[in-house]
């Protein structure tokens, strides 16, 4: 008896789809998929929520010294001539950052090691490509998903039938986080 299913495809294209669900279903919170896919994709979402909510606070806040450019009221750097040459004028400042300990820096890798780091567009057409931004799954994890779940042991999806498939009567499912 194999420890998983197959669904049809090679490995590396299997590989592929699952980490492609899962990554859709961190991100949105519910995707629409076959019924083996979605119990596939629920395997790797209960696992990473769980190591997400274990490793939710395993953190410590650090202050560190920045060197940041000296900006004007318009927002541009401000420079200074020095030897006959324009150079930016800096200015250190103290920030408090978020330091992951070893155990949450390994679960973040393993975080990101299971999904894809997906990016978002935003809606108007001007400044499409510039304005591009990396979405962090596991930021988003630790922060928002994992607190709803603290105090839940387990069983953090849930399947959903919807109906038969048009083109093939595939069993269609919802798969959401509770």
């Amino acid at each position: 008896m194999a420890m998983y299913r197959k669904l049809g495809k090679a490995t590396a294209p299997r590989k592929a789809m699952l980490r492609s669900l899962t990554t859709d279903v961190l991100r949105y919170g519910k995707v629409f998929t076959t019924e083996a896919r979605a119990k596939e994709v629920c395997k790797q979402v209960e696992k990473l929520i769980a190591l997400s909510v274990r490793e939710k606070d395993n953190y410590e806040m650090v202050a560190v010294k920045a060197k940041v450019a000296k900006k004007d009221a318009d927002g541009k750097r401000v420079k200074e001539v020095v030897d006959g040459k324009k150079v930016t004028v800096y200015e250190e400042v103290e920030k408090s950052i978020q330091k992951d300990k070893p155990s949450r820096l390994q679960a973040r890798r393993q975080i990101l090691a299971a999904t894809y780091v997906p990016t978002e567009r935003p809606g108007t057409v001007a400044g499409r490509k510039k304005n591009t931004k990396k979405v962090d799954i596991a930021k988003k994890l630790f922060d928002e998903i994992a607190p709803k779940y603290v105090d839940r042991k387990g069983g953090y999806t849930r399947i959903v039938k919807v109906g038969l498939r048009k083109g093939d009567a595939a069993m269609e499912v919802l798969l959401e986080l509770v």
